[in-house]
């Protein structure tokens, strides 16, 4: 107990209240203003990444969304935009093959076998490149040739090394009216043929005519049947020279459906034989085709030469050749 006379002490706590929530409201701002910036950032990246052809049809799709799904989408493996639209009714269609190890494997391979055939075919142009400065120095170098290589006209065309050995008016290369090759124009040929068999390229010889009639003489022998004899006598004229005889792929006689001087026909320049040593491609058309077309190419030029492999052969009329026949004795300007 306490005593009398003592004060009692009182003690009084005070309790403080505390500040009132105030929400986390600013937490879910922040993270929207995070989330955005992040979002901005990844767009930027995928942008600086992405290629430009990706980019073109994604504005596409977003310029007009509904264009690919009303007029039909293509499949999704073939197409080379990233968004496509609609398309086929995949409940009706027969779904895409997944591709296998052994689909990239065959995909590789035959990427591969492009990249050799390419190099092969280039190849190929070099050597036919090579050939003709060979035959070009030979010209130069060779007496018997060099007074004759106005007659030799030497290019490089899109079935390959083309040799062309014409008529002048003074000069020309077969006896009139017949098959039977002058002794120089045989000489002619004899000197190139060693040089020629130094590739293994298969030969096409075609014979050319100007446009002079052959004299009736019922027996229905034309410059068709004089075309092709001429031919066969330089392909036998270069056998003679030594080139090997299975390396002749084409022997044919067109006349003068082909002439070398269009704006005019009788032009002596016309009547000429055309050897090709030709190139890889053109021996694949002729094998893989039962009729190649046989063109009056213009030579090619630097920039040509240098491109060969991508070009096309060329495609222009072919008169048919003609079957070669004994050549009768009659007079004519040919």
């Amino acid at each position: 107990m306490m005593a009398e006379g003592q004060q009692p002490i009182i003690i009084k706590k005070i309790k403080k209240g505390g500040h009132g929530h105030h929400g986390g409201a600013w937490k879910l701002a922040y993270a929207d203003f995070v989330t955005a910036m992040m979002a901005f950032f990844l767009l930027m990246w995928l942008l600086g990444t992405t290629e430009p052809s990706i980019r073109q049809g994604i504005a596409e799709y977003f310029q007009d969304p509904w264009k690919p799904s009303l007029r039909g989408g293509a499949n999704t493996g073939d197409a080379t935009s990233l968004i496509q639209g609609g398309g086929e009714d995949v409940t009706q269609s027969e779904g895409q093959v997944k591709l296998t190890d052994h689909g990239k494997e065959a995909i590789t391979a035959e990427a591969s076998n492009k990249d050799t055939d390419e190099d092969a075919e280039r190849l190929d142009i070099n050597n036919l490149k090579e050939l003709k400065e060979k035959i070009d120095k030979l010209i130069e170098t060779n007496p018997l040739l060099n007074q004759f290589k106005s007659q030799l006209k030497i290019d490089m065309t899109l079935e390959g090394l083309r040799i062309q050995v014409v008529d002048q008016d003074n000069r020309p290369m077969f006896r009139t009216a017949s098959s039977k090759m002058e002794s120089y124009a045989t000489e002619i040929l004899e000197q190139m043929a060693p040089v020629i068999n130094e590739l293994p390229n298969k030969i096409s010889i075609s014979g050319h005519t100007d446009s002079v009639p052959f004299p009736g003489n019922g027996q229905g022998y034309t410059n068709w049947e004089l075309s092709t004899d001429r031919a066969n006598s330089a392909r036998k004229e270069l056998i003679r020279g030594g080139l090997k005889e299975d390396r002749f792929m084409r022997v044919v006689g067109l006349a003068s459906s082909v002439p070398m001087d269009k704006d005019n026909a009788a032009d002596p320049i016309n009547r000429r034989i055309s050897i090709i040593v030709m190139n890889k491609r053109t021996e694949n058309a002729i094998l893989n085709s039962a009729s190649f077309e046989v063109s009056n190419d213009n030579p090619l030029d630097k920039q040509q030469l240098e491109t060969a492999p991508a070009l096309e052969s060329p495609e222009q009329p072919e008169e048919p050749p003609a079957e070669a026949a004994p050549a009768p004795e009659a007079p004519n300007p040919h």
